[in-house]
């Protein structure tokens, strides 16, 4: 019985059409191969031969038991459905009895199999189909090879092809690995990233060991299979060139003559083969090169300083790495730029490349990798820009898009979370901006103040985003905002996570909500008018005993550094509760500096709103 097990693992991958061939329902249906399995590979088929009168007798003996050994299991089974069938299997039987009693003998004999593994490798394989064509008389099969054997040929094949099938599809090991790169990519804008290597590379060692087994299978056939042998060498190729990670990322805004780091990893790295080390090198390609990495990139376009690193093992975390330190960019060599594009919007990448040899292969490999985009600037002063370019490519590029296309436009939608997430990311908190904060944002880059309804939907460019400065305004929209992001990190941050700073909001709301609220009623609320600031608005009393709303000067970053935000609160007697209604020594009395201690009599600096 074992050896129909077997077959019948196998044969799950056969189409209906060839069971049926190779087991006919008319004829021979392969329920009497299932049920009497058992029974059938106990007998002494080797000892029949059909050129032998005497032998007629035995096996028309034989075919009796069968018919009733299918009669007694189908009175025993409680399925009704199986009882039924097998019934008319066994009166089927009796009606075709001549020409079935050669047919049980060729297909129940399992003789062959013992030898499979010494005749596989000389043995034809016929095409199922072929099945049909011998007629039913004992003349046509002396020369006939077992017919189990035979389709126990038949399904290794069809096995080895499932098994590639399942290989292929394993190769979504490929798409995991994009999907990696592609949260690695989206890291940059504050979403979630899992930079954990390890399981992609147990699976990659898997697929390896599985191509390596499967390319052995077909050696063993004999018979050589040149479409199977080109498709695993194929995946082969695409699993030892993916498998070249740019583990950490070089900086995306690199400054000429600065250092930097990158590490380079190889999921492979405990199959290269010994002996000479593998040295990788990294050269600096323009987007051109990169949409046509297939070639060895032509012009030099820019001089790498500390461009080779050694493949290196780490017994320790099973990691294979090369390590590329110290490396800066000594010059580069810029594309004529269109019409008003900028430097800091052309972008670059850094090819990482060598040539490998894995155990078990008889050829070397060449393999490569290139990093995330990078800009290229010269002076501090342009790395706000580069930055933005590098956001909006982080942020609304496709998957595998050609290198390094990005859309022009983008919805308000798409941009909102994008701001969100890059925002809490740099700032590092759980606060996230509030649906008033993401209308004000939206009123600003579209200059559209008065705009009540959704903007979700509507359209906004990179022009918009970083290259047309704001109305009334000497800076862009992505430069107002990252200063006060960069604000908020260093100076507001627990003022923030605690929802103490209003935020983004515009005077015309602002007026809205404060003007039933008592005098003395304040928020806090980041300066529009110019970058990296934050101010108090508040409730006054007019002269004529009405109320207005009075804005305060913006703090700078410089202004926070000489003295605290909580310290200038405290120090400001016209505001006492902070929006809607919390007492401000409450609120603020844990960020008030403490006294001085020491004797002395302490000295300091006070905020006075003038009149």
């Amino acid at each position: 019985m074992a050896q129909w097990i077997h077959m019948s693992q196998m044969i799950q991958c056969l189409p209906d059409e060839t069971l049926n061939n190779l087991y006919p329902p008319t004829a021979f249906p392969i329920e009497v191969r299932h049920f009497l399995a058992e029974w059938i590979e106990s007998q002494r088929w080797d000892d029949f031969v059909l050129e032998n009168v005497e032998h007629q007798s035995k096996a028309q003996t034989l075919l009796d038991q069968t018919i009733s050994m299918l009669q007694s299991i189908a009175q025993q089974n409680a399925n009704v459905v199986d009882r039924m069938k097998l019934m008319n299997i066994s009166r089927n039987m009796v009606g075709e009895l001549c020409n079935i009693c050669p047919r049980i003998i060729f297909r129940f004999n399992p003789g062959s199999l013992k030898c499979f593994n010494r005749t596989v490798s000389r043995t034809q394989v016929p095409n199922p189909t072929q099945y049909q064509q011998y007629p039913n008389r004992e003349s046509s099969f002396p020369n006939m090879q077992d017919v189990d054997h035979l389709v126990l040929k038949v399904l290794e094949v069809q096995d080895i092809r499932q098994k590639m099938h399942q290989l292929q599809e394993e190769l979504n090991w490929e798409s995991r690995l994009k999907v990696w790169r592609w949260e690695q990519h989206k890291a940059a804008i504050g979403q979630p990233f899992d930079d954990n290597l390890n399981p992609l590379q147990t699976w990659c060692e898997q697929l390896l060991g599985v191509n390596g087994k499967l390319r052995q299978e077909l050696m063993l056939i004999g018979e050589p299979i040149p479409e199977l042998q080109e498709r695993l060498g194929q995946l082969l190729q695409v699993l030892i060139q993916s498998s070249l990670v740019v583990d950490k990322q070089p900086p995306q805004v690199i400054k000429t003559q600065s250092k930097f780091s990158t590490t380079v990893r190889y999921l492979l790295g405990e199959k290269v083969a010994p002996g000479k080390p593998v040295v990788l090198k990294a050269q600096i390609i323009n987007e051109l090169q990169a949409r046509s990495l297939g070639s060895v990139p032509g012009d030099n376009v820019g001089e790498l300083i500390n461009n080779t690193a050694i493949l290196e093992h780490n017994t320790a975390s099973k990691s294979t790495c090369a390590t590329f330190r110290n490396m800066s960019i000594k010059k580069i060599k810029r594309a004529d730029r269109k019409g008003s594009e900028s430097v800091t919007e052309e972008k670059f990448a850094i090819l990482f490349s060598t040539e490998i040899t894995i155990t078990g292969c008889d050829t070397p490999y060449r393999i490569q990798m290139i990093s995330l985009p990078v800009v290229v600037i010269v002076h501090g002063s342009q790395d706000n820009n580069a930055l933005a370019t590098i956001i909006w490519d982080c942020a609304f590029s496709e998957p595998d898009r050609v290198p390094f296309m990005v859309p022009e436009r983008v919805p308000w939608g798409m941009m909102y979370k994008t701001l969100n997430s890059k925002f809490t990311a740099e700032v590092q908190t759980h606060h996230n901006l509030d649906h008033y904060n993401q209308h004000f944002l939206a009123q600003k880059i579209f200059d559209k103040p008065d705009f009540a309804d959704d903007f979700s939907n509507m359209m906004v460019s990179w022009a918009q985003f970083n290259k047309e400065v704001l109305p009334g305004r000497p800076f862009t929209f992505w430069q107002w905002f990252e200063g006060v992001m960069e604000l908020t990190k260093k100076h507001l941050k627990t003022y923030w996570s605690e929802g103490l700073i209003f935020g983004f909001i515009g005077k015309q709301h602002l007026h809205l909500i404060l003007k039933d609220r008592p005098n003395g009623t304040f928020l806090l609320r980041f300066s529009d008018s110019e970058i990296g600031g934050i101010t108090i608005a508040y409730v006054s009393a007019t002269e004529n005993g009405g109320q207005k709303i009075q804005n305060i000067q913006p703090f700078t970053k410089r202004d926070l550094e000489i003295r605290s935000l909580g310290d200038r609160i405290r120090d400001i007697n016209h505001i006492t509760y902070l929006y809607p209604d919390f007492p401000k020594h409450e609120v603020f009395k844990r960020f008030y500096s403490a006294s001085p201690v020491g004797g002395y009599i302490p000295v300091s600096l006070h905020t006075k709103v003038g009149t």
